[in-house]
Formats: C-alpha cells, sequence, structure tokens
C-alpha cells in the first residue's frame, strides 16, 4: 500500500493563492515537475502495476492483447496494400508491423494518458499528491504494453530469418526517443482533458488522421514517385518533419533494414522532444492548483 497524506478539498492550494505568493518561473516549474516524479517513484509504479492489473482483468485476453492485435492490424493491412492496392514489398508484412507496434503504443499511451487525471477525480478531491504522476505512469505502463508487443515482432522475425542483426538491439534506444515525445504529449492532453471532456474524442480523430499522414503503411521514398510532391517539394519536406515520420524510419531501419537509424534526425527529434516535455510540464504545474475544483 502507498502511503498517501489526506487532505480536503480546500486545503490544496489555489492559484490565487499561489500567484499572490509570486509567480513561479518556468524552470522553477520544471524542477518542481522532476522532484515531483523522482520522489514519487514508488507511487508511479504503483500506478503502472494496477493499470497492467486493470487491463488483464477487463477482456478475456488479458495482456496478450498486446500480443494479438499488432498480428490482426499487420494482417488487415498486408490485405489491403497487397492483395487490394496491388503494391507489392519484399517483406512487407514485417514492413509495417515496425511501424504498427510502436503507433500502438503511442495511441493507447495518449489514449490513457488523455484520461489519466479525470478518471481519478475521487481521489485528486480527497489526497494531496502530485497530479503529474498520473500522466507519467499511465504512459509508462504503455511501455510494459510496447514489451509484449516485441514478442510477436520476434515471432514474425522466425519468418524473415535474413533480416535478423545485432541492429536490433538498437530498438530501446529509438523507443526511449518515443517515450519522450509520447510524455510530452499525455502531459498537454491530460491538463487539457480537465476543462475541455470532449478532448478526448477529438483526440481519436486527431490520431487516425496523423496515422494516415504518417509513413506507416509506405515509406517516404515513396512520395518522390507522386506527382504533386514532385512539383511541391515542400511536401516531402513537411512529411519528413513529422515525428512519426522520423520514429517509423528509425524502427524500420534496424527491423527491416538491418542498418542505423538516421542518428541526425533521432537526435533532433530527441531535443525537440526535451523542449515539448519541458513546456508541456510548465503548463501542466501552472493548470494543476485548479484540478480540484473543475473535477
Amino acid at each position: 500500500m502507498v502511503p498517501f497524506r489526506a487532505m480536503s478539498v480546500t486545503s490544496e492550494a489555489p492559484a490565487a493563492f499561489r500567484n499572490a505568493a509570486g509567480d513561479p518561473g518556468a524552470l522553477r516549474l520544471i524542477r518542481e515537475g522532476v522532484s515531483d516524479i523522482l520522489s514519487r517513484r514508488r507511487l508511479v509504479r504503483y500506478l503502472v502495476q494496477a493499470d497492467m492489473r486493470k487491463r488483464g482483468a477487463d477482456t478475456v485476453l488479458g495482456n496478450f492483447w498486446w500480443v494479438l492485435d499488432p498480428l490482426l492490424q499487420m494482417v488487415v493491412y498486408w490485405v489491403f496494400v497487397s492483395i487490394i492496392v496491388r503494391r507489392d514489398l519484399p517483406d512487407y508484412p514485417l514492413f509495417i508491423f515496425a511501424a504498427i507496434l510502436p503507433w500502438k503504443w503511442f495511441t493507447a499511451s495518449v489514449t490513457d494518458g488523455t484520461t489519466s487525471v479525470t478518471s481519478q477525480d475521487r481521489l485528486i478531491k480527497q489526497i494531496q499528491f502530485p497530479k503529474l504522476v498520473l500522466p507519467v505512469a499511465a504512459t509508462t505502463a504503455g511501455v510494459v504494453g510496447f514489451a509484449f508487443g516485441l514478442i510477436p515482432l520476434g515471432l514474425l522475425m522466425l519468418f524473415y530469418q535474413d533480416r535478423i542483426s545485432g541492429y536490433l538491439l538498437l530498438i530501446p534506444i529509438i523507443a526511449a526517443v518515443q517515450y519522450v515525445f509520447t510524455l510530452a504529449v499525455a502531459f498537454l492532453l491530460s491538463a487539457g482533458n480537465v476543462f475541455f471532456r470532449d478532448l478526448g474524442n477529438v483526440s481519436r480523430h486527431v490520431l487516425r488522421l496523423w496515422w494516415y499522414l504518417s509513413p506507416g503503411l509506405y515509406s517516404l521514398a515513396v512520395l518522390d514517385e507522386l506527382a504533386f510532391v514532385q512539383d511541391n517539394p515542400w511536401l516531402k519536406t513537411l512529411a519528413a518533419l513529422n515525428p512519426f515520420a522520423i520514429l517509423f524510419e528509425s524502427y524500420r531501419a534496424v527491423i527491416y533494414g538491418g542498418t542505423f537509424p538516421d542518428w541526425t534526425a533521432l537526435a533532433l527529434l530527441l531535443v525537440g522532444s526535451l523542449i515539448f516535455l519541458g513546456v508541456t510540464t510548465v503548463l501542466f504545474k501552472r493548470l494543476e492548483p485548479n484540478f480540484a475544483k473543475v473535477l
């Protein structure tokens, strides 16, 4: 049992009181956020374990769904692209699976992260604790799901043994960059969803559109074959700036291509994600004193 310090709703310092005491700067809020997470590591671990147990109990297949679901999605997209669209690509199931797996992790984390604060409204009204741990726990639980997803990847690699290489060991590095980016998105949406409850519904549609605009079913090189992209080369540049264009290409490099990812693009994405994470941390911390009142 993780100890909590009981309190009433009114004992949480309102925003007006904080402003009267002096509005904390952005760097101070970021330091507070880091401290909140590090000092509540046990609470984060408890919430992650509770989330995984809940997922396992909610469905018959439980956490095994993380193994089965990406395989089923792979089959659907393979049938659509290879048979209906009739576009042939060597070892295409492995090609799209390298994108489906990280995308499933991202969408699951964003969906859970969006409601991570609002779903704990009773707890927030009764107990004092840093609310930042809620989206952190939701995003970290997604990492566990991603780890389960590596099982079907291993099984799939048995059918494409010629693509097995030591570059597969680089997957955790790419996943770490994705984790930072996902955490920033979860901070933003979890805070926003407290005040705009339709944000969860909107985000689902945005995620669906994001997938099709990302090179999940195709590679960035395919864009060079399209006439309207040739006439407007800036579209290729814009597509390459998509964070998941960088991530998908990186995963494919180590899983499908048997080579190093584009370290420069990956490093730039990491730097951009860290800046994004800092901004969303500040936003979350500034809105946090109002959560109990709104919920």
